[in-house]
């Protein structure tokens, strides 16, 4: 029995998110299904992060066990050619036996694209939001200062959320331009239920001007969901990258 590691790619559009649904197609039915016609196995993917439904991904990371005599590396090979074209693994590798995505340390970047322009752009409406009305970056980059470190982001989250706490780390919140794209990039610990499409849909409401940069950190103090603004869409929302941290690495971010 070996452990395997895969970096999964995806467009979301077409998903209920990452996680088993009762109804409707998920990333991880998908993997489950073509990994046990490729191995005559019953297989149960763990996921890293469990992203929603039309959430993107361009590396979450998956364990699975097997006693599959295909190498680890070989694994990416022979799925990318059962997976539909939405679907790819960008790598695959054994791992330890004892590796679990969800219980060592790790950094999540996560990005929102809003697409700003007088009219919409066909090409880009599965991958950005889209708004008409003009937005302050100044305004959207004071708030998110508010947003960094370790704060209870009970109003940040989903009244549905199940976690157990809701105090998270966030380690820089940047907000950019490029072209007629206003990205806002995310970078933290864990996240909770639409906490990053939250996030986005209040800085929105800075940049807007319908609200002041200074008010962010009052919603926080709030630890009300109502106070916050609204969720912001899930075709804007991006996983670009996971970062596993050593103990080393991780003392320096705790600084």
């Amino acid at each position: 029995m070996k452990r395997v590691m895969l970096t999964v790619a995806y467009d979301g559009t077409n998903y209920s998110g990452w996680q088993l649904q009762p109804k409707g197609e998920t990333i991880e039915g998908v993997l489950n299904r073509c990994l046990g016609e490729l191995t005559g196995e019953e297989i149960a993917v763990i996921g890293a992060s469990r992203t929603d439904a039309g959430v993107h991904a361009m590396g979450n990371i998956a364990v699975f066990d097997t006693a599959s005599r295909i190498p680890g590396d070989k694994f990416s090979y022979a799925l990318n050619q059962r997976l539909p074209e939405d679907i790819r693994i960008c790598g695959s590798k054994e791992v330890s036996l004892d590796f679990h995505p969800r219980h060592c340390k790790s950094c999540k970047t996560y990005e929102y694209r809003i697409y700003c322009a007088p009219f919409p752009m066909p090409v880009k409406r599965l991958y950005a939001h889209y708004t008409y009305v003009p937005l302050n970056i100044d305004l959207m980059s004071q708030a998110s200062a508010c947003l960094v470190g370790e704060h209870d982001f009970k109003s940040f989250c989903s009244v549905q959320t199940q976690a157990l706490t809701t105090v998270r780390r966030v380690d820089s919140v940047e907000v950019f331009q490029e072209g007629n794209e206003i990205v806002i990039r995310v970078a933290g610990r864990g996240f909770l239920y639409n906490m990053v499409r939250i996030m986005a849909g209040t800085l929105m409401e800075v940049g807007r001007g319908h609200m002041a940069p200074g008010k962010v950190a009052e919603i926080l103090a709030a630890k009300d969901r109502q106070a916050a603004g609204p969720t912001a869409p899930a075709c804007g929302l991006t996983l670009v990258g996971y970062e596993f941290m050593t103990e080393e690495s991780d003392d320096e971010n705790s600084r």
